[in-house]
């Protein structure tokens, strides 16, 4: 991630999420052509979601080979499986219910009914990045063809808030995130090292 940051204005937020849908999908197509796969970082939040829903229903979305596709999350409420408030809860009623994907390319964060504590599930996850990362990678993290983020009012980003430690972490690319200010208290979150490994960052 080394190019000049680009700001793209558009009406409204629905027109935003179908234009960034659209370009999601050339983004992936040429990813696919060039190496065979595309690797994309998924945020959740009302922009998030409607981008996905945006792919969902572009006729373009066809373009995709979705079994060639990995997905990660660059960040998770700390919630059981299926709860309606995971990321990943929403991502598959948006997008991913409805394409043909690979199971084994679908990366969700731990659920908090799973066998691990925040810090625990965090590092489950820095293992599984690793392991995808591969001899053409910088470090223990894939180099992800997007990876997309969303702004909260108080500017924090996946869930790195400005108040917490886990937005000055150098060293570890996920961490386990606990008195976060905005419920639920407890999450899971790539980190600043983990961010820049993308090749294009996007904040929606």
């Amino acid at each position: 991630m080394s190019a000049a940051p680009q700001l793209v204005v558009h009406r409204d937020k629905e027109l935003m999420a179908q234009a960034a849908a659209a370009r999601l999908i050339t983004k992936i197509v040429d990813a696919q052509a060039a190496r065979g796969y595309a690797s994309v970082v998924l945020t959740g939040g009302r922009n998030g979601n409607g981008l996905l829903a945006a792919l969902a229903a572009a006729p373009a979305r066809d373009a995709i080979d979705w079994g060639r596709l990995d997905l990660w999350w660059g960040d998770e409420r700390f919630l059981p499986d299926g709860d309606p408030e995971r990321n990943y809860t929403q991502a598959k009623e948006a997008l991913l219910d409805s394409v043909p994907l690979n199971p084994a390319r679908v990366h969700p964060m731990p659920a908090s009914d799973g066998p691990y504590e925040p810090d625990a599930a965090a590092e489950v996850y820095a293992a599984e990045l690793a392991t995808a990362a591969g001899p053409e990678d910088h470090g223990p993290v894939p180099t992800f063809d997007v990876l997309m983020l969303g702004v909260g009012p108080d500017t924090h980003v996946a869930s790195l808030f400005p108040e917490l430690p886990a937005v000055r972490e150098t060293e570890r690319t996920v961490v386990g995130v606990r008195g976060a200010p905005k419920p639920p208290p407890q999450r899971i979150t790539l980190t600043l090292p983990a961010i820049r490994a993308a090749r294009e960052v996007w904040l929606l």
